[in-house]
C-alpha cells in the first residue's frame, strides 16, 4: 500500500453544517489511520479555533492559518509570520479607510478597531465563534500569523495592489484573511508530505471554498464537496456528496481507501 496524505479542510468540509464531524467521517478518519495514511487538518482556522475539533476526531496533524503554520503529531513543522512592518503599515492603512483588523497568533485573537461590529460578528459566527476581545496595540506585542481584514469585494483590488507581501484570501462576503505572499494550504501541504516521504501525486485534498483553491488544484487528487463554490469544482479531480451527506466517506469509497 502507497502511504497517502490526505488533507481536510474544516467548515463546510470536514464538518458538518453544525461544526462537527459526521459519524460516517470519523468512521472514515478511523479506518484511513489503520491503512497508516497521514492524516491532516488544513484550516484557515488559528490553533485556538480547532482544539475542540481535534479532540472529537482525534487527528494529531494540523496545518492552521491558511498554511502559516503546520503541525506533525503536535510538533511545529512549518512557521511562517506576517512581516511586522508591512503589518504595521496595512493596520494604518485601515485605520484610515475605517475597515475593521484583528489579527491573530496561534493561541490567540484580537480585533483591532471597532468601526462596524456588526459586519465583524456577521463573519465570525459564520462559523460559530463570538467577536474577538479589543486589544488595539496586540499586534504591536505578539508574533501574528494571520490578520482578518474585513471588507467587502470593492476593496479587494486596492489591498492587493498596495500590500504584494500579503495575499488577501476571501473566505466572507465581508471578510479575508490575510497571510504571507508565501504562504498557503497547498505549499504547506507539499512541505509536510515532502517532510514525511510522501510523493506529491500521492496527496489527496478535500475542499469547498476559494481560500481551498489552491490545494485542490496542486494536491494529486483533489476532492470539491456538492456545496462547493463553482470555482472549486471546476479545479477538482472529483465532485462528492456534500458536508451533510456523507461527502468525505463517498469520496474515499470512490477512491479505493475505505
Amino acid at each position: 500500500m502507497t502511504q497517502k496524505l490526505i488533507a481536510f479542510d474544516l467548515d463546510g468540509t470536514l464538518l458538518d453544517d453544525q461544526k462537527h464531524p459526521l459519524p460516517s467521517t470519523l468512521t472514515a478518519l478511523r479506518q484511513l489511520e489503520q491503512q497508516g495514511h497521514l492524516l491532516t487538518i488544513a484550516t484557515g482556522r488559528t490553533l485556538l479555533y480547532i482544539e475542540d475539533i481535534l479532540a472529537e476526531t482525534q487527528l494529531k496533524n494540523y496545518i492552521v492559518c491558511n498554511g502559516s503554520a503546520a503541525f506533525v503529531d503536535g510538533q511545529q513543522l512549518v512557521k511562517e509570520n506576517l512581516n511586522p512592518q508591512v503589518l504595521e503599515h496595512l493596520i494604518t492603512q485601515a485605520r484610515a479607510l475605517k475597515i475593521d483588523l484583528a489579527v491573530l497568533t496561534l493561541h490567540e485573537i484580537k480585533r483591532l478597531t471597532n468601526f462596524a461590529p456588526e459586519q465583524m460578528t456577521k463573519a465570525m459566527t459564520s462559523f460559530g465563534k463570538a467577536l474577538p476581545d479589543f486589544d488595539a496595540h496586540f499586534a504591536e506585542q505578539h508574533e501574528i500569523y494571520q490578520a482578518l481584514a474585513f471588507f467587502d469585494a470593492s476593496m479587494d483590488a486596492t489591498f492587493t495592489a498596495e500590500f504584494p507581501a500579503f495575499k488577501f484570501v476571501r473566505w466572507h462576503p465581508y471578510c479575508v484573511d490575510v497571510i504571507p505572499r508565501a504562504g498557503s494550504k497547498a505549499e504547506t501541504i507539499m512541505a509536510v508530505a515532502k517532510h514525511e516521504g510522501i510523493a506529491a501525486a500521492d496527496t489527496i485534498a478535500f475542499g469547498d471554498a476559494l481560500n481551498d483553491l489552491e490545494m485542490i488544484q496542486d494536491a494529486g487528487v483533489g476532492v470539491a464537496m456538492g456545496n462547493a463554490s463553482p470555482q472549486i469544482k471546476q479545479v477538482a479531480d472529483l465532485v462528492t456528496a456534500d458536508n451533510e451527506h456523507d461527502g468525505i466517506y463517498q469520496a474515499l469509497q470512490q477512491l479505493d481507501l475505505i
